[in-house]
């Protein structure tokens, strides 16, 4: 039995409460009898069971696969609604889409018929909206024959990011912070000043309140990823490369996204992505078959860099681990070692992996929450076992550990491997239990189920919430070079002068607004006299967005770092292309040479989504600054001097192509299985990896001036 005996307040809609010992309950089977998976008075484990005891093979089936689900309000044909279009009805025959995988059916008939429990939220509408959705779905999932509750799931929604499926599906409804690696760099830059790592607690307490409200109970997050090779394109969604500093923001995430056990207004978490995706091969990505390997060259790097995180992540109790898509390399990583043990490689995906998610997760660090698989496995990343039919993947995913299998309604597939035997009841029991167990500590079935709309509004429109996310944004901004002085560039400084913005990025259309926005921000400062003429301007402020590589798509070449327009690179077979991280390389140099031709000033600010090589435009730049998705105006606070600068670079920025070249034999001059403030012990004689600027500042982990 569980201490918890005062009456929660409970709302039924399609099925009524029962009294037993003066206290209510939920008839959810509507047998008019307490069964004990209705008992808010007993453990969730207990409840677990006895539910798990009550269903039918195709319940369980349902309730171990998560799919992606649009609102209704996300369906632009009406009639494929429901509720009055709350609800989406629409149907997506297998292969319509990149996403539909297996053929994807109406909400409806998914919880009805397909039992399916778990869905994973990527729209992005008003919290209103998105709890209204959150209602319907679980008042028709409380009309099925055992009541059980849908619990949704999502990836972060409290980053400034541009959108990428998968990564960061939504942004800016949710008080909205700077990247992770802005808030690894604002965290790292309070503990350089003496200070502690609070403000990643602080995000993650505001972060909890706002998704509470809505109802979405699950989050995919966050990276415990360690960033060994530095084109590895997922860099923008970790911490960083500092194994220690990882571990504790990590514990920090789960302790305030959770609290000290999952309870009525948890959050619960899947840290990702189990034992650490940076290290990869020359930075290509699992996402597509020329990534799928992960090398360990380094004696103990697995060990030294890579699993801390997870460690951590497991003392902190997060609720599930997502393992990677990628495959650990025999033939091209040295003998790795865990607890004085060497490790077996069996060359399959981590999900597959049995000795992974069984000795290492399980057993050597603990783990007592529930594997989630990361989306695909089944049909599409299925690496090691791409000539394995879909149902012995699942066969060999769940007998590996692995208790959910992500973005796929494909019962059939997961039947057919159980009717066949390779799959034992007593494991797909065991799997129901941990995922159960999960929504009963959330409270799903009970006071937990639904929300209201105008709760969800409230919160998240807080202005503390809001104010606290813009402090964030201020504390990453990081100066990686100051010339002169020349910031703060204070109302003393430019008294009489023009001051000259413009944003560039890769894709002009994108500059172009981003620049009228940039512009409109430094005008609402109120400190600069601006002219959109840089010929007569004294200073210049550009803002640089690059980007780089696809994120579903292998690059012909290596994925590319420097800042460059037209650059001629080989692709892996030898052909010539053309690349391009950023539009108008050109023109950016032009508006430097000529504000230094009048002896003005030119700030740089570089969006450091990947460890950039900055040789192109540091030279050009009196002031370099490193933001992270950071707001333009919090950048322009601290240009100004209104803030005083103190975030430092939460990971370490490459001298050049020379040191991150990769030999004709595939290997890297610089380690793939090491962070950038460690490579050093690995480069060859006389070359040093880290940048170094024009003043000497080297751009390594933990770099950040002050003034």
């Amino acid at each position: 039995m569980s201490s918890l005996t005062k009456q929660p307040e409970l709302e039924v809609r399609k099925k009524k409460l029962i009294e037993k010992d003066c206290l209510k309950f939920k008839d959810l089977n509507n047998n008019g009898k307490l069964d004990p998976y209705e008992d808010w008075r007993l453990s969730p484990k207990e409840r677990a069971d006895n539910l798990v005891s009550l269903m039918t093979i195709d319940e369980k089936i349902g309730l171990m696969l998560i799919n992606s689900r649009k609102m209704g309000i996300a369906q632009e044909d009406e009639n494929k609604t429901s509720h009055d279009g709350v609800l989406d009805e629409g149907i997506i025959e297998k292969g319509e889409n990149i996403f539909a995988t297996s053929k994807v059916f109406g909400t409806t008939y998914t919880i009805e018929t397909r039992k399916l429990r778990h869905f994973i939220l990527r729209d992005n509408y008003s919290p209103a909206e998105m709890a209204e959705w959150i209602n319907t779905m679980n008042e028709v999932a409380e009309g099925t024959r055992l009541g059980i509750p849908v619990l949704i799931t999502s990836n972060s929604r409290n980053e400034n990011a541009e959108a990428v499926f998968g990564m960061n599906d939504a942004a800016g409804i949710f008080s909205t912070w700077p990247g992770t690696l802005g808030l690894a760099a604002a965290a790292k830059g309070d503990i350089e000043k003496g200070g502690d790592a609070g403000i990643i607690s602080e995000f993650a307490r505001i972060a909890r309140k706002e998704w509470d409200a809505t109802g979405i109970r699950k989050g995919y997050m966050y990276m415990a990823d360690v960033v060994t090779d530095p084109r590895w394109q997922r860099t923008y969604g970790t911490f960083g490369e500092d194994p220690e500093f990882i571990s504790e923001a990590i514990g920090r995430i789960i302790d305030e996204f959770q609290g000290k056990e999952l309870g009525n207004h948890s959050i619960a978490m899947t840290t990702k992505h189990f034992p650490g995706g940076g290290a990869r091969e020359n930075g290509f990505d699992p996402h597509y078959e020329e990534g799928k390997w992960n090398l360990y060259p380094t004696p103990g790097s697995l060990e030294k860099y890579h699993l801390p995180p997870f460690r951590a992540a497991v003392e902190h109790g997060t609720s599930s681990i997502m393992p990677y898509y990628s495959i650990p390399s025999i033939k091209k990583s040295m003998v790795q070692e865990f607890e004085g043990e060497d490790i077996p490689f069996e060359e399959v995906g981590f999900t597959f992996n049995h000795y992974f998610l069984n000795h290492i997760l399980r057993g050597e660090l603990g783990f007592k929450g529930y594997v989630n698989s990361d989306s695909g496995i089944v049909n599409k990343m299925s690496w090691g076992m791409e000539n394995s039919s879909e149902a012995e993947r699942f066969a060999k995913a769940i007998n590996a550990g692995t208790d959910m299998i992500a973005d796929t309604n494909d019962i059939e597939n997961l039947k057919l491997a159980i009717s066949k035997g390779w799959v034992s009841e007593k494991r797909i029991n065991e799997a129901n239990v941990r995922l159960l167990s999960e929504m009963f500590a959330l409270g799903l079935f009970d006071e937990r189920t639904y929300n209201t709309a105008e709760h969800a509004t409230e919160v998240v429109s807080r202005k503390e919430h809001w104010d606290a996310a813009y402090e964030a944004h201020k504390k990453s901004v990081t100066i990686l070079k100051n010339s002169n002085k020349t910031l703060p560039l204070t109302k003393d400084k430019v008294d009489g002068k023009k001051v000259y913005v413009e944003v560039f990025h890769k894709d002009s259309k994108k500059a172009t607004s981003y620049t009228e926005q940039a512009r409109n921000e430094a005008k609402e400062l109120g400190l600069y006299t601006l002219t959109e003429n840089y010929q007569e301007a004294d200073t210049a402020i550009l803002f640089l967005h690059p980007k780089s590589g696809s994120y579903f798509n292998a690059t012909l070449g290596l994925l590319e770092l420097e800042m460059c327009e037209d650059k001629v690179v080989s692709g892996l077979d030898g052909t010539l292309y053309q690349e391009k991280t950023i539009t108008g390389m050109n023109r950016l140099k032009e508006i430097a040479d000529n504000i230094h031709k009048r002896d003005g000033k030119v700030v740089m600010s570089v969006n450091v989504i990947l460890p950039w090589i900055l040789g192109n435009v540091e030279p050009l730049a009196d002031a370099l600054i490193a933001g992270y998705d950071t707001f333009f105006n919090a950048q322009l606070d601290v240009i100004a001097g209104n803030h005083k600068p103190t975030g430092v670079l939460p990971i370490t920025l490459p001298a050049s192509d020379y040191v991150i070249a990769v030999r004709q034999n595939g290997e890297c001059v610089s380690r793939n299985d090491v962070p950038g403030f460690d490579k050093d012990k690995y480069m060859p004689t006389g070359m040093s990896y880290a940048y170094q600027d024009s003043d000497k500042n080297v751009y390594a982990l933990g770099h950040g001036l002050k003034y």
